[in-house]
């Protein structure tokens, strides 16, 4: 064989082999980039859901401690919210969330707090019955970040 044919041959091949390994190699770093930013979109997107949920039924149980419902469709943004949870969330987030409309449902049609019992309730340990839901949030998305 041609020594010139080897060289050129060798060259060639080397190059190739070169190219191929930095092609795989940004492949690869793309691929791995592309999925955190997915997962990280979709972090910020559960949180923002989250945190409108979290701030439409703290004002509803709030309001349900002192009121009996008069208007029914009251209810309507938190079963909204609770579709949109339903979509994504995990399970136990879902659960949670589901738990607080149940308990912010039934204390409308309970009796109504007077301002000395609220205070008695503030004290007590279930003076934050959105606590639960908000540990399963959190636990989703400290799930979520492990994973990338």
């Amino acid at each position: 064989m041609d020594a010139t044919l080897v060289t050129v041959t060798s060259g060639v091949l080397g190059s190739l082999v070169g190219g191929s390994a930095t092609v795989g190699t940004a492949w690869i770093a793309h691929k791995t980039l592309t999925r955190r930013e997915l997962v990280r979109d979709e972090i910020r997107k559960r949180e923002a859901l989250y945190g409108e949920f979290i701030a439409e039924c703290t004002k509803l149980l709030i309001d349900s401690l002192l009121y009996t419902l008069e208007k029914p469709e009251k209810l309507l943004p938190i079963y909204a919210l609770v579709n949109r949870i339903r979509l994504s969330a995990s399970p136990g987030v879902l659960a949670e969330a589901e738990r607080v409309v149940a308990r912010i449902t039934e204390q409308y049609f309970s009796a109504n707090l007077t301002l000395e019992e609220l205070r008695a309730l503030t004290r007590s340990g279930e003076a934050d019955p959105m606590r639960p839901f908000a540990e399963a949030c959190r636990a989703e998305v400290e799930s979520m970040r492990l994973r990338v």
